[in-house]
Protein backbone atom coordinates (compact mmCIF):
# COMPACT_ATOMS: atom_id res chain seq x y z
CA UNK A 1 0.00 0.00 0.00
CA UNK A 2 1.24 3.11 -0.64
CA UNK A 3 2.50 5.73 2.12
CA UNK A 4 -0.65 8.34 0.79
CA UNK A 5 -2.79 5.39 0.83
CA UNK A 6 -1.94 4.30 4.61
CA UNK A 7 -2.06 8.49 5.88
CA UNK A 8 -5.20 8.74 4.18
CA UNK A 9 -7.16 5.72 5.40
CA UNK A 10 -5.83 4.98 9.01
CA UNK A 11 -5.50 9.42 9.59
CA UNK A 12 -7.60 11.86 7.13
CA UNK A 13 -10.38 9.75 7.14
CA UNK A 14 -10.80 10.26 10.89
CA UNK A 15 -10.28 14.26 10.36
CA UNK A 16 -12.91 16.25 9.59
CA UNK A 17 -12.49 16.91 5.74
CA UNK A 18 -12.82 20.54 6.28
CA UNK A 19 -9.59 20.31 8.76
CA UNK A 20 -8.44 17.66 6.56
CA UNK A 21 -7.90 20.16 3.64
CA UNK A 22 -6.54 22.87 5.28
CA UNK A 23 -3.55 20.92 6.55
CA UNK A 24 -2.68 19.01 3.14
CA UNK A 25 -3.16 22.38 1.50
CA UNK A 26 -1.04 23.94 4.44
CA UNK A 27 1.33 21.31 3.54
CA UNK A 28 1.38 21.86 0.03
CA UNK A 29 2.29 25.05 -0.18
CA UNK A 30 4.97 24.66 2.58
CA UNK A 31 6.54 21.90 0.48
CA UNK A 32 6.48 24.01 -3.06
CA UNK A 33 10.19 24.84 -2.83
CA UNK A 34 10.69 21.29 -2.82
CA UNK A 35 7.93 19.97 -5.23
CA UNK A 36 8.97 22.73 -8.05
CA UNK A 37 12.46 21.66 -8.02
CA UNK A 38 11.91 18.00 -9.20
CA UNK A 39 9.28 19.43 -11.17
CA UNK A 40 10.53 18.62 -14.65
CA UNK A 41 12.37 15.45 -13.96
CA UNK A 42 9.09 13.72 -12.99
CA UNK A 43 6.35 15.22 -14.93
CA UNK A 44 6.96 14.51 -18.91
CA UNK A 45 6.59 17.24 -21.67
CA UNK A 46 2.74 16.63 -23.00
CA UNK A 47 2.63 20.14 -23.51
CA UNK A 48 -1.38 21.05 -25.72
CA UNK A 49 -1.93 24.19 -27.10
CA UNK A 50 -5.62 25.33 -26.23
CA UNK A 51 -7.93 28.82 -26.49
CA UNK A 52 -5.09 30.34 -27.75
CA UNK A 53 -2.87 29.44 -24.68
CA UNK A 54 0.06 26.90 -24.49
CA UNK A 55 -0.83 24.70 -21.50
CA UNK A 56 2.21 22.68 -19.99
CA UNK A 57 -0.13 19.92 -20.11
CA UNK A 58 -3.52 18.28 -20.44
CA UNK A 59 -4.57 18.00 -16.71
CA UNK A 60 -5.57 20.76 -14.62
CA UNK A 61 -6.70 21.47 -10.89
CA UNK A 62 -10.37 22.29 -10.99
CA UNK A 63 -12.21 25.28 -8.86
CA UNK A 64 -12.68 24.65 -5.22
CA UNK A 65 -9.02 23.27 -4.11
CA UNK A 66 -7.74 26.72 -4.18
CA UNK A 67 -10.97 29.45 -3.53
CA UNK A 68 -8.72 32.23 -2.68
CA UNK A 69 -5.36 32.22 -5.25
CA UNK A 70 -3.14 31.01 -1.86
CA UNK A 71 -1.18 28.27 -3.76
CA UNK A 72 -1.00 28.19 -7.15
CA UNK A 73 2.55 27.73 -7.62
CA UNK A 74 2.46 25.12 -4.92
CA UNK A 75 -0.18 23.66 -6.89
CA UNK A 76 1.23 23.69 -10.03
CA UNK A 77 4.85 22.37 -8.47
CA UNK A 78 2.45 18.94 -8.25
CA UNK A 79 2.15 18.95 -12.08
CA UNK A 80 -0.86 20.55 -12.97
CA UNK A 81 -0.73 22.41 -15.94
CA UNK A 82 -3.42 24.70 -15.38
CA UNK A 83 -5.10 25.56 -11.82
CA UNK A 84 -8.26 26.83 -11.93
CA UNK A 85 -9.03 29.07 -8.70
CA UNK A 86 -12.61 29.76 -7.08
CA UNK A 87 -14.96 29.86 -7.22
CA UNK A 88 -14.88 33.88 -6.53
CA UNK A 89 -17.85 36.19 -5.59
CA UNK A 90 -18.35 40.04 -6.11
CA UNK A 91 -18.59 40.03 -2.70
CA UNK A 92 -16.64 38.13 0.28
CA UNK A 93 -18.89 35.35 2.07
CA UNK A 94 -18.67 33.02 4.87
CA UNK A 95 -20.29 30.08 2.95
CA UNK A 96 -23.10 27.98 4.71
CA UNK A 97 -22.52 26.71 8.15
CA UNK A 98 -20.11 23.80 9.04
CA UNK A 99 -20.26 20.83 8.74
CA UNK A 100 -20.37 21.26 4.36
CA UNK A 101 -17.58 19.04 3.49
CA UNK A 102 -18.10 15.37 3.26
CA UNK A 103 -16.58 12.03 2.23
CA UNK A 104 -18.42 9.06 1.15
CA UNK A 105 -15.11 6.83 0.83
CA UNK A 106 -16.85 3.30 -0.44
CA UNK A 107 -17.72 5.58 -3.22
CA UNK A 108 -14.74 7.92 -3.88
CA UNK A 109 -16.84 10.39 -4.08
CA UNK A 110 -16.74 13.70 -1.83
CA UNK A 111 -20.51 16.18 -1.10
CA UNK A 112 -19.73 19.74 -0.71
CA UNK A 113 -22.46 22.11 0.51
CA UNK A 114 -19.74 24.67 1.02
CA UNK A 115 -21.73 27.64 -0.35
CA UNK A 116 -19.05 29.48 -2.40
CA UNK A 117 -16.74 30.78 0.76
CA UNK A 118 -14.23 32.60 -0.35
CA UNK A 119 -12.38 36.16 0.38
CA UNK A 120 -14.37 37.97 -2.43
CA UNK A 121 -13.27 39.26 -5.88
CA UNK A 122 -11.64 42.55 -4.65
CA UNK A 123 -9.22 40.50 -2.11
CA UNK A 124 -8.43 38.15 -4.35
CA UNK A 125 -7.55 40.33 -7.63
CA UNK A 126 -5.22 41.83 -5.44
CA UNK A 127 -4.00 38.45 -4.16
CA UNK A 128 -3.47 37.37 -8.23
CA UNK A 129 -1.87 41.31 -8.58
CA UNK A 130 0.60 40.90 -5.98
CA UNK A 131 1.59 37.13 -7.20
CA UNK A 132 2.10 38.59 -10.55
CA UNK A 133 4.53 41.16 -9.31
CA UNK A 134 6.26 39.01 -7.19
CA UNK A 135 7.01 36.66 -9.61
CA UNK A 136 8.12 39.30 -12.43
CA UNK A 137 10.59 40.92 -9.12
CA UNK A 138 11.81 37.57 -9.04
CA UNK A 139 11.98 36.74 -12.74
CA UNK A 140 10.12 33.28 -12.38
CA UNK A 141 8.10 33.86 -15.67
CA UNK A 142 4.22 33.36 -16.61
CA UNK A 143 4.07 30.10 -14.09
CA UNK A 144 1.28 28.21 -14.79
CA UNK A 145 -1.82 28.99 -17.07
CA UNK A 146 -4.73 30.34 -14.51
CA UNK A 147 -8.13 29.96 -14.78
CA UNK A 148 -10.51 31.68 -12.70
CA UNK A 149 -13.94 30.54 -11.90
CA UNK A 150 -16.65 33.47 -11.21
CA UNK A 151 -19.91 32.59 -9.12
CA UNK A 152 -22.76 34.29 -7.85
CA UNK A 153 -22.79 35.79 -4.21
CA UNK A 154 -25.62 34.50 -2.08
CA UNK A 155 -27.25 37.00 -1.17
CA UNK A 156 -27.68 39.12 -4.27
CA UNK A 157 -31.12 38.34 -6.12
CA UNK A 158 -31.54 36.75 -9.32
CA UNK A 159 -32.52 39.51 -11.01
CA UNK A 160 -29.00 41.38 -9.96
CA UNK A 161 -26.91 38.34 -10.97
CA UNK A 162 -25.62 40.32 -14.46
CA UNK A 163 -24.22 42.97 -12.16
CA UNK A 164 -22.87 40.79 -9.73
CA UNK A 165 -20.68 38.84 -12.16
CA UNK A 166 -19.62 41.86 -13.98
CA UNK A 167 -18.15 43.12 -10.84
CA UNK A 168 -16.15 39.84 -10.72
CA UNK A 169 -15.20 40.24 -14.36
CA UNK A 170 -13.91 43.98 -13.60
CA UNK A 171 -11.98 43.24 -10.98
CA UNK A 172 -10.58 40.00 -12.42
CA UNK A 173 -10.57 39.77 -16.10
CA UNK A 174 -6.74 41.45 -15.85
CA UNK A 175 -5.41 38.76 -13.86
CA UNK A 176 -6.84 35.59 -15.70
CA UNK A 177 -5.70 33.30 -18.10
CA UNK A 178 -9.25 32.22 -18.86
CA UNK A 179 -12.51 33.04 -16.87
CA UNK A 180 -15.37 30.85 -15.66
CA UNK A 181 -18.64 31.53 -15.60
CA UNK A 182 -19.95 29.09 -13.07
CA UNK A 183 -23.69 28.60 -12.87
CA UNK A 184 -23.73 24.99 -12.06
CA UNK A 185 -23.02 25.01 -8.02
CA UNK A 186 -26.28 23.27 -6.40
CA UNK A 187 -25.08 25.12 -2.87
CA UNK A 188 -26.11 28.47 -3.76
CA UNK A 189 -29.96 29.13 -3.87
CA UNK A 190 -31.56 30.19 -7.25
CA UNK A 191 -28.03 29.56 -9.45
CA UNK A 192 -28.54 26.54 -11.64
CA UNK A 193 -31.63 28.73 -12.76
CA UNK A 194 -29.23 30.82 -14.74
CA UNK A 195 -27.98 27.84 -16.91
CA UNK A 196 -31.50 28.56 -18.75
CA UNK A 197 -30.53 29.84 -22.28
CA UNK A 198 -33.23 32.47 -21.74
CA UNK A 199 -30.89 34.24 -18.75
CA UNK A 200 -27.35 32.61 -20.01
CA UNK A 201 -27.54 34.50 -23.19
CA UNK A 202 -27.84 38.45 -21.76
CA UNK A 203 -25.43 37.07 -18.61
CA UNK A 204 -22.37 35.53 -21.18
CA UNK A 205 -23.14 38.38 -22.91
CA UNK A 206 -22.59 40.92 -19.94
CA UNK A 207 -19.19 38.85 -18.82
CA UNK A 208 -17.88 38.97 -22.64
CA UNK A 209 -18.15 42.62 -22.88
CA UNK A 210 -17.18 43.44 -19.71
CA UNK A 211 -13.89 41.48 -20.20
CA UNK A 212 -12.99 43.07 -23.28
CA UNK A 213 -13.60 46.17 -21.36
CA UNK A 214 -10.57 45.99 -19.02
CA UNK A 215 -8.44 43.34 -20.11
CA UNK A 216 -5.15 44.19 -21.95
CA UNK A 217 -5.69 41.22 -24.04
CA UNK A 218 -8.63 38.72 -24.76
CA UNK A 219 -9.39 36.59 -22.03
CA UNK A 220 -11.10 33.48 -22.99
CA UNK A 221 -14.17 32.81 -21.75
CA UNK A 222 -16.23 29.20 -20.75
CA UNK A 223 -19.38 28.33 -18.73
CA UNK A 224 -19.41 25.34 -16.65
CA UNK A 225 -22.32 23.00 -16.61
CA UNK A 226 -24.21 20.54 -14.47
CA UNK A 227 -24.30 16.83 -15.46
CA UNK A 228 -27.96 16.98 -14.21
CA UNK A 229 -29.00 19.14 -16.85
CA UNK A 230 -31.24 17.02 -19.60
CA UNK A 231 -29.60 15.76 -22.99
CA UNK A 232 -31.63 18.85 -25.13
CA UNK A 233 -30.80 21.43 -22.43
CA UNK A 234 -26.81 20.47 -22.78
CA UNK A 235 -27.11 20.95 -26.67
CA UNK A 236 -29.09 24.37 -26.10
CA UNK A 237 -26.12 25.21 -23.96
CA UNK A 238 -23.77 24.14 -26.51
CA UNK A 239 -25.76 26.02 -29.34
CA UNK A 240 -25.79 29.27 -27.23
CA UNK A 241 -22.14 29.12 -26.22
CA UNK A 242 -21.49 29.07 -29.94
CA UNK A 243 -23.55 31.98 -31.06
CA UNK A 244 -22.38 34.06 -28.02
CA UNK A 245 -18.68 33.60 -28.89
CA UNK A 246 -17.50 31.88 -25.84
CA UNK A 247 -14.82 30.06 -26.18
CA UNK A 248 -15.03 26.57 -24.33
CA UNK A 249 -17.31 24.42 -21.91
CA UNK A 250 -16.48 22.96 -18.76
CA UNK A 251 -18.30 19.59 -18.15
CA UNK A 252 -19.53 19.03 -15.75
CA UNK A 253 -20.03 19.90 -11.95
CA UNK A 254 -21.14 17.69 -8.88
CA UNK A 255 -24.26 16.51 -9.10
CA UNK A 256 -27.39 16.46 -6.73
CA UNK A 257 -27.90 13.00 -7.77
CA UNK A 258 -27.23 9.98 -5.40
CA UNK A 259 -28.69 6.81 -7.89
CA UNK A 260 -26.24 3.76 -7.73
CA UNK A 261 -24.04 4.91 -4.56
CA UNK A 262 -22.10 1.81 -3.22
CA UNK A 263 -22.12 3.94 0.48
CA UNK A 264 -24.97 2.65 3.23
CA UNK A 265 -28.19 4.24 2.76
CA UNK A 266 -28.28 5.84 6.38
CA UNK A 267 -24.81 7.06 5.35
CA UNK A 268 -26.03 8.78 2.32
CA UNK A 269 -28.98 10.39 4.09
CA UNK A 270 -26.78 11.91 7.23
CA UNK A 271 -24.51 13.58 4.91
CA UNK A 272 -27.37 15.51 3.37
CA UNK A 273 -27.92 17.60 0.28
CA UNK A 274 -24.83 19.07 -1.50
CA UNK A 275 -23.13 18.71 -4.84
CA UNK A 276 -21.57 14.87 -4.94
CA UNK A 277 -18.07 14.81 -6.73
CA UNK A 278 -15.69 11.75 -7.85
CA UNK A 279 -16.38 8.22 -8.84
CA UNK A 280 -20.21 8.36 -9.19
CA UNK A 281 -20.04 10.97 -11.84
CA UNK A 282 -17.85 8.67 -14.18
CA UNK A 283 -20.37 7.75 -16.73
CA UNK A 284 -22.86 10.67 -16.52
CA UNK A 285 -20.15 13.16 -16.94
CA UNK A 286 -18.22 11.25 -20.12
CA UNK A 287 -21.89 11.30 -21.73
CA UNK A 288 -22.42 15.05 -21.60
CA UNK A 289 -18.96 15.34 -22.93
CA UNK A 290 -19.68 13.04 -26.05
CA UNK A 291 -22.82 15.02 -26.15
CA UNK A 292 -20.83 18.35 -26.41
CA UNK A 293 -18.44 16.53 -28.69
CA UNK A 294 -21.17 15.74 -31.06
CA UNK A 295 -22.76 18.97 -31.32
CA UNK A 296 -19.64 21.06 -31.73
CA UNK A 297 -15.87 21.16 -33.29
CA UNK A 298 -15.66 24.60 -32.40
CA UNK A 299 -15.75 25.26 -28.69
CA UNK A 300 -12.72 23.60 -26.04
CA UNK A 301 -13.99 21.13 -24.04
CA UNK A 302 -12.83 20.86 -20.98
CA UNK A 303 -13.93 17.43 -19.21
CA UNK A 304 -13.94 17.17 -14.93
CA UNK A 305 -16.10 14.72 -12.78
CA UNK A 306 -14.67 10.59 -12.15
CA UNK A 307 -11.28 11.49 -13.42
CA UNK A 308 -9.45 9.05 -11.59
CA UNK A 309 -7.35 6.08 -13.78
CA UNK A 310 -5.51 6.59 -16.66
CA UNK A 311 -8.27 5.13 -18.62
CA UNK A 312 -10.75 7.84 -17.16
CA UNK A 313 -8.44 10.37 -18.83
CA UNK A 314 -8.01 8.64 -21.90
CA UNK A 315 -11.36 7.62 -22.73
CA UNK A 316 -12.18 11.51 -22.36
CA UNK A 317 -9.43 12.08 -24.47
CA UNK A 318 -10.71 10.13 -27.28
CA UNK A 319 -14.69 11.38 -26.39
CA UNK A 320 -13.17 15.04 -27.60
CA UNK A 321 -12.00 16.74 -24.61
CA UNK A 322 -9.02 19.53 -25.52
CA UNK A 323 -7.97 19.66 -21.36
CA UNK A 324 -8.90 17.44 -18.13
CA UNK A 325 -9.35 18.50 -14.94
CA UNK A 326 -9.59 16.95 -11.34
CA UNK A 327 -10.09 17.42 -7.93
CA UNK A 328 -11.41 14.20 -5.99
CA UNK A 329 -9.03 11.97 -7.33
CA UNK A 330 -6.16 14.01 -5.79
CA UNK A 331 -7.91 14.38 -2.37
CA UNK A 332 -8.37 10.44 -2.80
CA UNK A 333 -5.14 9.43 -4.75
CA UNK A 334 -2.51 11.86 -3.31
CA UNK A 335 -0.34 14.39 -4.34
CA UNK A 336 1.20 11.86 -6.53
CA UNK A 337 -1.48 11.51 -8.54
CA UNK A 338 -1.35 14.04 -11.21
CA UNK A 339 2.09 12.97 -12.27
CA UNK A 340 1.19 9.47 -12.39
CA UNK A 341 -1.96 10.15 -14.96
CA UNK A 342 0.52 12.28 -16.72
CA UNK A 343 3.49 9.89 -16.96
CA UNK A 344 0.45 7.50 -18.40
CA UNK A 345 -0.51 9.81 -20.91
CA UNK A 346 2.72 10.44 -21.80
CA UNK A 347 3.43 6.53 -22.57
CA UNK A 348 0.04 5.90 -24.13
Amino acid sequence: MRPYSLLFDHLLTRTDPEQAHHAAFAAIRAAAPLTGKGYRRLVPDCSVKALGLDFANVLGLAAGFDKNAVGIDALAALGFGHVEIGTVTGEAQPGNPKPRLFRLTDDRAIVNRMGFNNDGAEVVARRLAERRRERDRRHQGHGPILGVNIGKTKVVPEEDAVADYEKSTRLLAPEADYLVVNVSSPNTPGLRNLQAVEKLEPLLTAVRRQADAVAPKRVPLLVKIAPDLDDDDVLAVVDLASATGLDGIIATNTTISRDGLASPAGRVEAVGAGGLSGRPLTQRSLEVLRLLNQRTDELTLVSVGGITTLEDALARLDAGATLLQGYTAFVYEGPMWPRTILRGLAGR
